[in-house]
């Protein structure tokens, strides 16, 4: 194996592995709806990975420098967002199954892959990180390697979170464990939104 692609196989590891808001949501969604749909929304997360990584290789310090500017603005969309989706994941914990006010939408996995895609994309300190470590390289070359390295890193990775949501979804699947489960998912959400928002 190639260092570039072992170099993004680790970076993908390092952005991924910690269990933050988007883990949550994608263990949330398979835990209430399938495997399918939160497959699809984790792998939504691992391309937003694979964005910001082909964007730190083409652009490296010059990205991070236009993205700085405007973090904290999108760090307040990026919980505004996760706040929303927290208080829609809490209401339904309380809906009783068949209750008219129940989305009629649902969810599936192109809406999922989409949603998750859109919301890790909100989130500018990623490509900050990648074009740190592609400048830490030196530019030694295969970029499209640490690329690849990154996106199958970070699919694994996600793809184990969703998993991991939908064993736990068959685990609890009478209503009493769907409400806790998307109460407790709600309730992580937020605090992981409202984190956003305090300085580092």
């Amino acid at each position: 194996m190639s260092a570039a692609f072992l170099a993004g196989l680790t970076a993908g590891y390092g952005v991924a592995l910690p269990m933050g808001a988007i883990g949550v949501l994608i263990a949330g969604l398979s835990a209430r709806t399938s495997l399918r749909v939160g497959a699809a929304a984790g792998l939504g997360a691992a391309t937003a990975d694979g964005v910001f990584a082909a964007i730190a290789v083409a652009g490296g310090a010059a990205v991070a420098g236009v993205i700085a500017p405007i973090a904290t603005p999108l760090r307040w969309v990026a919980a505004v967002v996760l706040l929303a989706i927290a208080v829609l994941t809490a209401r339904a914990a309380f809906r009783k199954p068949g209750s008219a006010a129940v989305d009629q939408r649902p969810a599936t996995p192109w809406r999922a892959y989409l949603g998750v895609l859109g919301l890790t994309l909100l989130n500018p300190a990623t490509v900050v990180y990648f074009a740190a470590l592609v400048l830490g390289r030196g530019g030694e070359g295969g970029g499209i390697l640490f690329v690849l390295g990154v996106l199958l890193a970070s699919a694994s990775w996600q793809l184990v979170i969703a998993g991991g949501g939908s064993l736990v979804g068959r685990w609890l699947t009478g209503p009493r464990g769907r409400a806790v489960t998307a109460l407790v998912s709600s309730l992580v959400i937020a605090y992981l939104a409202i984190r956003l928002l305090l300085p580092s």
